[in-house]
């Protein structure tokens, strides 16, 4: 039983009579409402026209392309955030070496100076 295929259910291969597709020719008004295609998706192929064929096709552009434009920009600056986070880490670990370096020069010019001078001030008071 499982593997009986329900009649009501149309398939991709399906075959639609020249009939139904010209009987709802009077039928067609204005745009196909993403309701009107989710219904006619789901109730198979209830005969529609090739205009009511391309305006469902238009409707369903429009919609794809608006989910899309909607989630761009979130996608868009979620890559560039990753991005960015990536390049700020090489740059803060590469100014933090640059920091250290100079830091440990400095140091050493400051002790080194001031030893020379505790060893010239002590030479000198003798």
């Amino acid at each position: 039983m499982k593997n009986q295929i329900d009649a009501s259910i149309p398939v991709l291969t399906e075959v639609i009579p020249p009939e139904e597709i010209s009987a709802t020719k009077e039928n067609a008004v204005g745009a196909v409402s993403p309701e009107t295609a989710a219904a006619t998706i789901a109730n198979g192929t209830a005969g529609r026209s090739e205009e009511d064929w391309q305006a469902l096709e238009q409707t369903l552009r429009e919609n794809v392309l608006r989910q899309v434009l909607a989630r761009i920009d979130f996608v868009l600056e979620h890559r560039v955030r990753d991005s960015l986070a990536d390049v700020l880490q090489i740059a803060v670990a590469s100014l933090a070496v640059e920091i250290r370096t100079g830091l440990h020069k400095t140091l050493e010019e400051v002790v080194t100076r001031a030893i020379t001078q505790e060893i010239t001030k002590a030479k000198s008071s003798k």
